[in-house]
């Protein structure tokens, strides 16, 4: 295992890297759509952990409707008398995509284990179906990749604390959110059960460290290309058209006296 430096990873070396591995990311992009494949990439982890982070990095230079984020609400009174799997297998990739879980099936082993949220029979019963749903997906050609987010308890209190006082930020603490810091060993324990039944050889489960946003974006984007076998597609010379001149007219003068936004910067 590989040791990071415990200094910050500084913006400019982030920036470069962060450009490589995001060209790299639209080859992978083109290979998916060519071969057909379906991917689904499941982000979790401790609250502040940088998840949401780490999915902006790796969709921002990317098509949404190839690479397409899932971020369910709480279920709806409907969604609670369905088969527990069946709101999450519903966003499930066709041929050419990639989908990421923001959170996903495995709420019922963190925060609604935690949490009350679910009766233990309940997440007894998820723990034993999950790996079963899991291996149904691979063996129908589904290419699952799994992370977890670890943060730190020194981190993620400084976390909190800086969305307490950011209103940019503050937006991200909600309830749940300040129980998970009080929890913090009910959380331990619930991903180290989780762990215990859910990483399998068909579906590993791979830890990001994330102290270090940057450092865990790009490892964790870097871990991503790796797994998923891809080639660098032949794309065709594109060469931008000549503007027709044939039905000219100026375009611009017919804005005039349009509502137009005040130019204020």
């Amino acid at each position: 295992m590989v040791i990071a430096s415990d200094k910050p990873m500084a913006r400019k070396d982030y920036e470069t890297a962060l450009r490589t591995l995001q060209v790299e990311l639209c080859a992978l992009q083109d290979w998916v759509k060519e071969k057909g494949l379906r991917v689904v990439v499941v982000f979790e982890g401790r609250d502040a952990a940088g998840k949401g982070g780490t999915i902006k990095a790796l969709t921002e230079r990317v098509s949404p409707r190839v690479f397409r984020v899932v971020a369910l609400p709480a279920p709806s009174d409907r969604e609670r008398s369905q088969v527990y799997m069946q709101r999450f297998f519903r966003h499930f990739p066709a041929a050419g995509e990639i989908v990421i879980f923001d959170r996903s099936w495995y709420n019922r082993a963190g925060v609604e284990y935690v949490m009350g949220f679910c009766t233990k029979q309940q997440h007894q019963r998820f723990l034993e179906v999950c790996p079963e749903f899991e291996r149904y997906a691979v063996d129908d050609g589904i290419l699952l990749i799994k992370f977890w987010m670890e943060v730190s308890d020194a981190e993620q209190k400084r976390r909190f604390e800086a969305r307490i006082t950011d209103p940019l930020r503050q937006w991200k603490l909600s309830p749940t959110d300040l129980c998970s810091r009080r929890k913090w060993f009910d959380y331990s324990r619930a991903r180290d059960i989780m762990f215990e039944a859910t990483d399998t050889k068909f579906a590993p489960w791979f830890i990001v460290r994330s102290d270090d946003k940057r450092r865990a974006r790009l490892n964790c984007i870097s871990h991503l290309l790796g797994v998923i076998p891809y080639k660098k597609t032949r794309r065709e010379l594109v060469k931008l058209p000549k503007r027709e001149v044939k039905n000219a007219y100026d375009d611009q003068a017919t804005l005039e006296g349009r509502r137009f936004v005040d130019e204020k910067y």
